[in-house]
């Protein structure tokens, strides 16, 4: 569905991400891994074009995403970022900003659009602060309206940037299952995590990066057999069953 053809860019004519060629599947987890500086954020953000490439081109569904105007390109694709400030207004009126995209001119909403908020809010298991200031909650509270928001926008693709950061090891995972019932849903998830185990086990491909590049593009499972995350990372990693069915998890340690 997203493909970057021979990427490059970056911030005041430096390059941070270099000749990347990626494919983003339909209906699919990708989760971009790497160390810090790699250049994760620039891949998600040149992506999502909220950033625009030196060179190279990024396309959706064959169609190339400097053409798309502005507004049909907010129905496409969403962009929850990792550092938000936090708004002084309440659920139901952060919920329905992801509605802008469809308003017309007096960004008055209709009846559908107040259902689609309504049915977000529910959908995140909001319902009972749907009134409440968004600064009253907790920060796996928050995480979960905003996104709620990014559901109401109703795009097919989804650009998480540490969707996880900050919240209780509860908080995480509850957030990694809504993104994977987002997936079930039919929405094409690319997300960036530091993780690794929760990368490993909630991803359909990962994206391992090293100094701007792509070191391997893979199945989570042959990423941690090619030890690419135990060089680039310097560590030492191991798989276990965990749990009555065995799920696999992943152990890291320093060598």
């Amino acid at each position: 569905m997203i493909r970057l053809i021979n990427v490059t860019a970056g911030y005041d004519k430096v390059e941070i991400i270099k000749n990347i060629d990626l494919f983003f599947e339909e209906g699919t987890i990708t989760t971009i891994i790497g160390k810090n500086g790699c250049g994760k954020t620039t891949l998600l953000k040149t992506a999502s074009n909220l950033l625009k490439p030196f060179s190279g081109q990024i396309t959706i569904k064959g169609k190339n995403i400097s053409h798309i105007p502005n507004k049909e390109l907010a129905k496409k694709l969403s962009f929850l970022p990792q550092l938000r400030s936090v708004p002084n207004i309440t659920v139901y009126n952060l919920v329905m900003h992801g509605r802008y995209p469809y308003l017309g001119f007096t960004r008055t909403p209709q009846k559908r659009d107040r259902q689609i908020v309504e049915e977000a809010i529910e959908s995140m298991n909001l319902d009972g602060y749907i009134h409440k200031n968004i600064q009253e909650l907790s920060g796996g509270q928050r995480q979960k309206v905003y996104l709620a928001m990014t559901l109401a926008q109703n795009t097919d693709i989804i650009f998480l940037d540490e969707p996880t950061t900050y919240l209780d090891i509860n908080h995480q995972l509850e957030i990694l299952e809504i993104i994977k019932k987002l997936k079930h849903m039919g929405k094409t998830i690319v997300m960036v995590l530091h993780d690794l185990n929760n990368a490993l086990s909630y991803s359909d491909k990962i994206c391992l990066m090293e100094n701007g590049r792509i070191a391997i593009y893979d199945m989570p499972q042959a990423v941690f057999e090619s030890r690419e995350i135990d060089r680039i990372f310097n560590i030492s990693s191991t798989q276990v069953e965990a749990g009555d069915e065995g799920v696999k998890q992943y152990l890291f340690c320093l060598k």
